[in-house]
């Protein structure tokens, strides 16, 4: 098996924004139980989960640069999951509104046959506007964002729901803090865009 870089992940966010810095990978769905563990933290889960995934990849092909990502958002302790449906998506929005949602995005590079682990996460806090009934209405009929753990996309008209942000790294709400998966990525002699 040749030496490849494989993203644990089928999510069209993740794979967009791992093709801005890189673009021979492939796209492999993991096997992974998401189910919190009882009084698991956010940020924990999000490790454990980013962890679990790269693994399940790097097993099958041990001599590639495996990438597990997971995120978890939490407000006041609560984790937020992706709503799935509208109704679901108002009450979340419902309850951000005027509130600090933190985001947990840990990412897991994984080379087993030379025992590489790397591993981090980002935090990132949403601070959100006071939101009308009628915003969150216009906004999720417009974007649609069930698919999206608190029901928004940061990098669409999810912007207009937002009093400010605190993050080091704007890729990680999106769902792959790519500032800190470049340097790895390198660590790793994985060929980048700007470095091919």
């Amino acid at each position: 098996m040749p030496n490849t870089t494989i993203l644990a992940s089928t999510s069209k966010y993740r794979g967009a924004l791992l093709s801005r810095i890189c673009q021979d990978f492939a796209q492999e769905a993991p096997i992974c139980d998401e189910t919190p563990l009882q009084e698991e933290i956010p940020a924990a889960l999000a490790q454990r989960l980013a962890r679990g995934k790269a693994q399940s990849i790097s097993t099958q092909h041990p001599n590639s640069v495996v990438i597990g990502s997971d995120q978890v958002a939490s407000l006041a302790g609560k984790i937020l999951g992706k709503p799935g449906n509208h109704a679901t998506a108002v009450a979340q929005l419902s309850d951000c509104s005027g509130r600090n949602v933190d985001f947990y995005t840990a990412v897991c590079i994984q080379r087993e046959v030379d025992g590489t682990e790397l591993l981090h996460t980002d935090h990132t806090r949403v601070c959100f506007k006071t939101l009308s009934a009628e915003l969150i209405e216009n906004y999720l009929q417009a974007e649609k964002p069930y698919d999206c753990a608190g029901s928004f996309k940061s990098e669409g008209l999810g912007v207009v729901l937002f009093d400010h942000i605190d993050s080091n790294d704007p890729t990680g709400l999106i769902g792959l803090p790519l500032i800190w998966v470049a340097d790895a990525l390198m660590s790793c002699d994985v060929k980048l865009l700007c470095s091919q």
